[in-house]
């Protein structure tokens, strides 16, 4: 796959893999034939290469998959009432595939062949495809239509339709960003531009509401973790802070929601940052780079550290009103050496118009080689517009399918934030791991220190600071818990359904990669252990097979905790640090502790 793709990318912009010269007429993926099909001559043909041997040099799209949320129609003319039935039907599995969401491809055959239609059959397709869309409580939006052009008389088009539906029951698609990048980068003053719809005006106004710290307004550095939300509605419109007051009115005429995550670029800041990447589970990582310094301070450990929890990631070029094109272009060049890097096998691709935003949208999400880069100010404005339009199409990483599965396990919410409300009393924040949570469910939450765990009973729920009646697996929320002690809480915890036997463990083991050591590993050795949202001091009890590690050696290590047990699970990915130490790996076996559950009397004493 990551050959074809460099192949496809290295024609899609100029910007493509260096290394695949001979290769570049040949393009594979999801909607890249749509590309320049009409470019800047009508004579520029566009070829494919996925197990076909087309003639005519006619284009093709690779074939239409029965899952996911991509389906291809040659035409929708005055379709039969069992046939528009049928059609609904077939929209709404599409949607409920993506989550809410689905592209159709008008005048591309099953097979991926891209026929095209009249000026007349597109315009009765497209009517058709609005009043299905309608019937099943969805909106459309034209994304792009492109002639395609082999040797015909009669202009002939296809078009790529977007359908989102409207939202009910509060249940819009939520997608999480954690906004990395260095110190001054310029990440709260994008963020501010995006979610209050007012461009900056050069000294940092816009940034100024998303501070949490009245030292973070002073100096302009985010030390703290927040969250700042962009909506979209069902018609791809931006819904912002500009027009609507309040989140709870956001939350309820968006269909498709961006929580930004926004995290601290300072050096000094960097365990709250990789908390932030460990314990939100953000969907996609967006790096934010000046054009005027460059690849500088903590990008590159930023850059690595997305790579290290998989993260997906994309790239946006702020400051370019500062600067002349040459500072940009030679910014957008080393980027592109270091994505190149054996390390990242990444393929950079510079978003330059909306058909490139479109496409990058749909490759970034089907492959994680790619890494779209954009560059935009916060000041002037330009290429904003290109920003928004890659984050109203980008699908979720998850279908629904996983997400089902994932609701009917028992319930499990991770402890991010703890907070007491005046008048509502304690309130935690987190991610709701699996399973479903409602109001007044009973829940326990623990570990405690002697590995034990408290019932409580949920309150009220919110997400996106609005009500929200039931959590599913995935979502994040803060829960209101009424009166219960806020001692007995702590960053780390979770909140399980009653029936689950959570493994809490003192020890554990996992197989690590020493991936910077300044002397050597050994056991004895202290280190922060970082795993989803637990984060804690571990000494190395054991080096399995080895006396000591070394920079770049792998090695089965015996872990610790230091201060209380945790509950992990086995395959869970492990970071640590430890001044200009730094590791990774995953947990492969847990040494349980023998006592949790507390029993009645205990429980009642607390």
């Amino acid at each position: 796959m990551d050959e074809r793709v460099s192949d496809l990318f290295g024609s899609g912009n100029g910007h493509g893999s260096g290394s695949h010269t001979s290769n570049h007429k040949q393009g594979n993926g999801y909607g890249v034939a749509l590309k320049k099909a009409c470019g800047k001559s009508k004579k520029a043909k566009t070829r494919f290469s996925r197990n076909f041997k087309p003639s005519n040099n006619t284009p093709y799209l690779p074939p239409e998959a029965e899952e996911g949320n991509i389906e291809y129609k040659l035409k929708l003319v005055n379709p039969t009432q069992y046939r528009f039935e049928h059609l609904a039907t077939q929209m709404k599995w599409r949607l409920q595939e993506g989550r809410g969401e689905a592209v159709y491809q008008i005048g591309v055959e099953d097979n991926g062949m891209l026929v095209g239609l009249s000026e007349e059959d597109m315009r009765a397709s497209l009517k058709t495809l609005h009043k299905l869309a309608e019937k099943v409580g969805a909106d459309i939006t034209v994304l792009r239509q492109r002639e395609v052009d082999y040797d015909s008389d009669v202009p002939r088009k296809i078009a790529e339709v977007l359908i989102r539906k409207v939202p009910d029951d509060q249940q819009f698609l939520d997608l999480r960003v954690a906004v990395l990048g260095n110190v001054d980068s310029g990440k709260s003053t994008l963020l501010g531009v995006l979610t209050q719809g007012e461009l900056d005006n050069g000294r940092g106004r816009a940034r100024l509401n998303l501070f949490r710290h009245l030292h973070e307004i002073q100096t302009g550095r985010t030390s703290s973790i927040s969250f700042e939300i962009l909506g979209f509605n069902s018609k791809g419109e931006v819904v912002n802070y500009s027009e609507s007051r309040t989140a709870e009115e956001i939350c309820e005429s968006a269909s498709k929601m961006i929580t930004f995550i926004d995290l601290a670029g300072h050096h000094k800041y960097l365990k709250t940052t990789i908390f932030g990447l460990t314990s939100y589970c953000p969907d996609f990582a967006m790096l934010v780079v000046s054009a005027n310094t460059g690849i500088a301070g903590t990008t590159r450990e930023h850059l690595g550290i997305a790579m290290a929890l998989k993260v997906p990631i994309f790239i946006v070029i702020s400051k370019v009103d500062l600067c002349t094109r040459a500072t940009v272009e030679r910014t957008v060049r080393q980027l592109e050496r270091v994505l190149k890097q054996p390390g990242c096998n990444k393929v950079p691709m510079v978003i330059s118009s909306t058909d490139d935003a479109v496409t990058a949208a749909q490759q970034f999400a089907q492959s994680p080689n790619i890494t779209p880069i954009f560059t935009l100010s916060s000041v002037s404005g330009e290429s904003l517009d290109l920003l928004k339009v890659f984050f109203n199409i980008i699908p979720p990483l998850s279908n629904s399918k996983e997400q089902e599965e994932l609701m009917q396990q028992l319930t499990e919410f991770q402890v991010d934030e703890i907070y007491t409300v005046p008048e509502v009393g304690t309130v935690v924040g987190g991610t709701l791991y699996s399973g479903i949570c409602r109001e007044g469910d009973q829940l326990v939450v623990g570990p405690t220190d002697s590995g034990q765990f408290h019932k409580l009973t949920v309150g009220s729920i919110q997400r996106n600071r609005s009500g929200c009646r039931v959590l599913r697996a995935g979502q994040a929320a803060t829960l209101a818990l009424g009166n219960f002690d806020r001692s007995l809480l702590r960053k780390g915890m979770v909140m399980v359904s009653p029936e689950m036997d959570p493994t809490i463990c003192w020890l554990f083991e996992a197989e690590i990669v020493l991936l910077f050591h300044a002397k050597t590993f050994h056991k004895g050795f202290q280190v922060t252990v970082h795993i989803g949202n637990v984060r804690q001091t571990a000494t190395v009890e054991a080096v399995y097979g080895k006396e000591e590690l070394r920079t770049g050696e792998k090695a089965v290590v015996l872990f610790k905790f230091i201060k209380h047990p945790e509950y992990l699970k086995v395959g869970a990915k492990v970071l640590f640090r430890q001044g200009v130490t730094k590791g990774i790996g995953h947990v492969t076996k847990l040494q349980p502790i023998a006592q949790y559950l507390p029993t009645q009397s205990e429980d009642e004493e607390s």
